[in-house]
């Protein structure tokens, strides 16, 4: 069966032309028009020379650009590069370098930065400006107007399953890397496969998704950036069941307007990346949860990062009775899944063993449930054909086990006697602390849990007595500065004593993504110059 990103999508919007697809401030597309606009903007690169195998960077904030930058590019067999905005000059050369891009599409307001990087592009065969009010006049032809003189029909040439999505690590630990997918596999392992219930109901063949579109379809409010994995597999999971894909306007995380438009156009699903987005939304809504009618709302979802106790208690609170979708997931592994622990709601959500998920040892033997050993967290099924242009890192994440190839994304886990996996988080990011394995999704969700504290991020600093100390960076709630001390006995009534932090640093802000993923290289650069203050004294 040929499973090609762009087929399927011209499939819907041949079902529901007029059913709306994409909202942006006073922009509103239907399918149809949608897939006419998309249809322009690749014969504009297909005449640009761009064909299949080229890929092309979105520099790009939310909108309905980025989408139909990626439907072109699958519509000429050609790859879509997700490329992150607030990268300066330098790290641009290193990603548009790594990538091959021979085309790029970026808003205005990222001109200076495309400028000093473009010197980095194997070839410029399209360069496209997406202007804004007060910025054109950038290094691009104008987007609106190499369009506009395009057909809008389709008229490409024949697709296959083959065809390749690209999807560019965040670089939380290490420089970006670019994953690359078979359309195909990338379909059912995050973009719905189908079902536009998201309950693991793939369809078997192409005509069949058809039969599953929704009329009306749901409306989804896409709150994580488009650069970002999670974003991408919101909105064509979206388009694939006839839904709308909701947007804030500009691509700026405004929690009021979040609310206000979730009210306003009848939001179904809210999709969020972890606390960093979740935390100042509760704390808006908890101001005036009477202020708007929230009725339509009925999932709240988390991709890219899980959410802390804290948080799903509060959202429980302040939106009872909506479904809340904690889930695993890596640019390497697509949507793994997720359940609450049985009698913890709040826990963090477990995964379950089966013939598509495990835990793997170093040999890549199947840890025995129950033993309480710490393997690599699995998956197989669909997974990638590896890293673009990295085949030893794709040899070791990447491998054959049971007569199937598996990805290994890095977390570390174990497997329960119950058949449940818990895992424990990025072994990058392990700290070893006299011996023992300190994780700090665990220390940091602890902190997170205490009133004065609105955000938390956890390293390891090295230390001469214990190889490394753990040392926390927790960013107050306005009005409410922490105490240090009472934040470790917090976290020694909850935690093992050697995961309670020796140090608590407060800072003004957690740096973060635009994605919402920490940045761990930051923490631990602060934490080693309060280290080295205090050694000086």
């Amino acid at each position: 069966m040929e499973f090609n990103l762009a087929d399927l999508f011209e499939s819907v919007v041949d079902q529901v032309g007029e059913q709306p697809a994409m909202v942006s401030g006073s922009r509103r597309l239907g399918y149809a028009q949608l897939d006419q606009r998309a249809n322009r903007l690749a014969h504009c690169l297909e005449r640009a020379g761009i064909g299949p195998g080229d890929r092309v960077g979105l520099q790009l904030a939310n909108g309905t650009e980025y989408i139909e930058g990626m439907l072109a590019c699958f519509k000429i067999r050609a790859v879509p590069i997700n490329v992150n905005y607030r990268y300066v000059a330098g790290e641009l050369q290193y990603l548009y370098k790594d990538a091959s891009l021979v085309g790029l599409i970026f808003h205005s307001r990222f001109g200076r930065a495309v400028e000093g990087a473009l010197g980095s592009l194997r070839e410029t065969r399209a360069l496209l400006e997406v202007s804004e009010p007060r910025e054109a006049g950038g290094p691009g032809d104008d987007y609106e107007t190499a369009i506009a003189s395009e057909p809008p029909t389709r008229g490409f040439l024949p697709r296959r399953a083959d065809d390749l999505y690209c999807v560019y690590t965040g670089g939380t630990t290490g420089m970006p890397k670019g994953v690359l997918w078979r359309h195909d596999d990338i379909f059912f392992a995050a973009m719905g496969g189908g079902d536009p219930f998201a309950l693991g109901d793939y369809i078997r063949s192409p005509e069949e998704l058809a039969e599953r579109i929704l009329h009306p379809g749901l409306t989804a409010f896409a709150l994580p950036p488009f650069m970002h994995a999670a974003g991408h597999w919101l909105a064509f999971s979206t388009l694939f069941g006839g839904g709308t894909v909701l947007t804030l306007e500009g691509g700026t995380f405004d929690p009021p307007e979040v609310w206000r438009l979730v009210e306003a156009e009848a939001v179904n699903t809210l999709v969020v990346v972890g606390d960093s987005m979740a935390r100042p939304l509760l704390d808006e809504l908890a101001l005036d949860a009477g202020r708007h009618d929230l009725s339509s709302l009925l999932a709240v979802g988390s991709g890219g990062a899980v959410l802390s106790p804290s948080t799903k208690a509060q959202l429980a609170e302040l939106l009872p009775g909506r479904i809340v979708a904690d889930r695993f997931g890596s640019s390497e592994t697509g949507q793994v899944g997720g359940e609450a622990p049985s009698g913890d709601p709040f826990g963090p959500p477990r995964l379950r063993v089966d013939d598509r998920t495990d835990v793997l040892d170093d040999d890549l033997q199947p840890v025995q449930p129950g033993s309480g050993v710490i393997g690599h967290l699995a998956r197989g099924g669909h997974v990638p054909i590896g890293y673009l242009g990295d085949p030893v890192k794709s040899a070791t994440t990447f491998v054959q086990h049971r007569g199937q190839r598996w990805a290994l994304p890095g977390d570390l886990a174990t497997a329960q006697a119950d058949g449940t996996i818990v895992v424990l988080g990025r072994g990058s990011l392990c700290i070893n602390t006299g011996g023992e394995k300190v994780f700090p999704d665990e220390v940091e969700a602890t902190l997170k849990g205490h009133p004065d504290v609105s955000d938390a991020l956890v390293v390891g600093v090295a230390d001469p007595r214990f190889g490394e100390r753990v040392v926390a960076l927790v960013e107050p709630r306005p009005g409410r500065p922490v105490d240090p001390e009472a934040l470790r006995r917090h976290a020694r009534d909850r935690l093992t004593g050697y995961k309670v932090p020796r140090e608590v640093i407060a800072t003004d802000g957690i740096v973060r993504s635009p994605s919402g993923k920490p940045d761990y290289p930051w923490a631990r650069s602060v934490a080693e110059s309060a280290a080295g203050r205090r050694g000086e004294d």
